[in-house]
């Protein structure tokens, strides 16, 4: 199906199918329906993105733009903003023990912030890239751009183990924004509107949301860059998507 605009509260239901991937492996096609669509900030080179409270929490990035705010939803306006420094760049969000935990690309400094006004209260540092970040309710789950996503102690951020994510007997390289659904990982792949589903405990791919028919044209499309923002509103089993310099922000409902 190719959809070239994107209607008013789109609500096509985009059908389960199974494709046969290069690996030779059967790959579910995940449903989903659009049930809303709400505008963005299309300057916001998103990062990272996550749901508390009816609240959205953006990381975004590149040097001398990277910020932490917090979103209404309805109307996208920004209720509270935090800049970087301008040698940071901001990347993967996280929440842990209602404390916001930002990444940083290449700097190896994750930033901690109060979640009732995003005032920071401390910072530590990391070794590696950092691109997504999770909690899992236990651990951290980091990705850095590679097919490894590391799992991290809730406290200290030590490394426990990795995860090989693979579709068959490949790799899946360039995993960067991270989402935890019904204990299920999802992440996005750079360069691409898919998103993946992947069993936390194999690594495995079970499942890929292709998101492509979201992608809106026109001139306020015209700077949007790749999907990069995954936010899971557990209590109404509801999902945000969205991306670099979108001008939207989409709310799905997945199929089973």
């Amino acid at each position: 199906m190719k959809i070239t605009a994107i209607l008013p509260l789109l609500t096509l239901m985009f059908c389960t199918a199974c494709s046969l991937q290069p690996s030779g492996i059967a790959q579910q096609r995940l449903a989903y329906q659009v049930l809303n669509q709400f505008p963005h900030d299309s300057s916001a080179f998103t990062q990272g993105l996550l749901y508390h409270n009816g609240f959205l929490y953006e990381s975004t990035g590149l040097y001398g733009e990277s910020s932490l705010r917090k979103v209404d939803i309805s109307s996208g306006n920004v209720v509270v903003q935090r800049q970087l420094q301008r040698r940071y760049f901001g990347e993967g969000l996280a929440l842990h023990n209602n404390k916001l935990v930002q990444l940083t690309w290449k700097e190896g400094r994750a930033f901690v912030y109060r979640i009732e006004d995003l005032r920071e209260v401390g910072h530590f540092s990391y070794k590696g890239q950092g691109w997504g970040l999770v909690f899992d309710g236990q651990h951290f789950i980091l990705s850095d751009g590679s097919a490894v996503l590391r799992v991290l102690d809730g406290d200290s951020f030590a490394e426990k183990h990795r995860i090989i994510v693979k579709e068959g007997h490949r790799r899946v390289k360039h995993l960067n924004e991270l989402a935890l659904i019904n204990g299920q990982l999802f992440a996005n792949v750079l360069g691409s509107d898919h998103i993946l589903r992947i069993d936390p405990n194999t690594g495995n791919v079970t499942g890929r949301l292709d998101l492509t028919p979201l992608r809106g044209r026109g001139k306020d499309w015209k700077r949007a860059a790749d999907l990069n923002g995954i936010a899971y509103d557990d209590v109404n089993q509801r999902l945000f998507v969205t991306g670099k310099r979108w001008p939207q922000l989409f709310e799905l409902k997945l199929g089973e």
